[in-house]
């Protein structure tokens, strides 16, 4: 996660800030610390003072995607507001593999999986940046020191805490000033970023909760324990389908493949809601949902009569608004084992699917964040459509918890028990975030 507004300025910087500025001419320098802390901005501002000195090798700007190196690297980069005159030296387009900064060509790179480490083979880096060091696989980040070896090489890298057992932690941050030589950190807080007024500091705060709360906005390497999403509310987070506000589209339908296991189906949407000044306030929802337990039912169906009855599900009616009531989803999202059912869709129904991006631990913190903040509602059943809404995702959510002994190896990850249509849910949310992107914006 980012920690840039992009209505932050950067003219004013704060005591953490201006030592991290000045003291980074390590190896490696990590940023780590609260979302929103200013610790993105002045990274950002450090490598764009290295960039004029890198020599003897390529220039490389890693994020877990392409998408989310535009989102958090260049579109910062290439805001006035927040670089000024440089911002105009600073040339990217959205999903390519190069860019320009202040002349200089950068080589941008997505490593969402330990197969990315081969991208990195064959090049000699000067200078890296790494948004979100956490979220990077360790095989790729390791491949990227080993890649540094002009001298004067340095990587400047970002990251909200995760596990205090993350190997980021363990193998790096924790040997710093204990032998491990070449490598500065800076831990920032919430209120070391001076541009923020003390409103907004309690909205974050107030986004956040559990574990979440403590990482992103206390800055704490804590690890997971409890429920994933502590701060589920069926008061505050649902509606009745019923009432679903016009949707400006629907974006995808994702689909968790299960043959003795439930198969669950959730339909992601964007609303066309607008506030009193005619404004755009748009909000994803969970429309509606498809589901067959085979136990429950009694009743395996082969991918043949699962495609059949899924598709009747897909061509019926998902909104409450007559006038919507052809509104398709854009994509069809598929659990990435699901091989025979994808055939089953395409040869039987003409239905080409994307692979769900199967991230967990990503997935689940965007749709926490998504919930916490009101930015993600789910349709409920009502008297009137018993049948309609996400009762599935409504009934596993508050039994969703973290495998305690899966913490006690250091590692995040919940129970794999009911957890099938908010499998289908984080595959949506996180394969289509380059969409939804566009029309909501995160605090963090």
């Amino acid at each position: 996660m980012s920690d840039v507004d992009q209505d932050e300025k950067s003219d004013v910087l704060g005591p953490q800030q201006m030592r991290s500025l000045r003291e980074s001419k390590a190896r490696v320098n990590i940023f780590e610390g609260a979302i929103r802390s200013g610790k993105t901005i002045v990274s950002l501002l450090r490598f764009l003072m290295a960039v004029l000195f890198a020599k003897g090798g390529v220039i490389v700007v890693i994020a877990r995607t392409r998408d989310s190196a535009y989102r958090n690297v260049f579109e910062p980069l290439m805001n006035a507001g927040l670089f000024g005159p440089l911002a105009r030296l600073v040339h990217y387009t959205a999903g390519a593999p190069t860019g320009r900064i202040l002349g200089r060509t950068v080589h941008v790179l997505g490593a969402s999986d330990a197969k990315s480490e081969k991208v990195l083979r064959g090049l000699t880096v000067a200078l890296a940046y790494v948004d979100e060091v956490t979220v990077i696989p360790e095989e790729f980040f390791t491949q990227l020191l080993g890649r540094m070896s002009p001298p004067g090489a340095k990587l400047f890298g970002t990251t909200n805490p995760d596990s205090p057992a993350h190997w980021l932690k363990v193998k790096f941050l924790d040997r710093i000033g204990a032998g491990l030589a070449g490598w500065r950190s800076w831990h920032f807080q919430l209120d070391d970023n001076p541009a923020l007024t003390e409103d907004y500091k309690n909205q974050i705060k107030a986004e956040f909760t559990g574990l979440w709360h403590k990482r992103f906005v206390q800055g704490l390497w804590v690890a997971a324990e409890g429920a994933v999403f502590d701060m589920w509310d069926p008061d505050i987070h649902t509606i009745p389908w019923d009432k679903l506000p016009e949707m400006r589209e629907l974006i995808a339908v994702a689909l968790d493949y299960g043959t003795t296991n439930p198969t669950a189906a959730i339909i992601l949407g964007v609303s066309a809601e607008i506030d009193r000044l005619g404004r755009p306030t748009p909000r994803l929802f969970f429309v509606d949902e498809f589901r067959h337990d085979s136990k429950a039912a009694q009743q395996k169906l082969t991918d043949g009569e699962l495609g059949r009855a899924f598709m009747l599900w897909l061509n019926d009616r998902h909104l409450p608004a007559s006038t919507q009531s052809k509104l398709a989803p854009r994509f069809t999202i598929i659990d990435p084992s699901a091989a025979s059912f994808k055939v089953e869709l395409r040869k039987t129904h003409g239905i080409t699917s994307t692979d769900a991006d199967n991230d967990v631990l990503y997935g689940l913190r965007l749709m926490a964040s998504l919930i916490a903040s009101g930015h993600l509602l789910v349709a409920a059943p009502t008297d009137a459509n018993p049948n309609r809404g996400c009762p599935g995702f409504i009934k596993e959510a508050p039994g969703y918890a973290w495998d305690p002994k899966a913490t006690e190896k250091g590692e995040d990850k919940p129970l794999k028990i009911a957890d099938h249509s908010i499998d289908a849910g984080r595959y949506d949310v996180t394969t289509t975030e380059n969409v939804w992107r566009r029309y909501i914006k995160l605090a963090a």
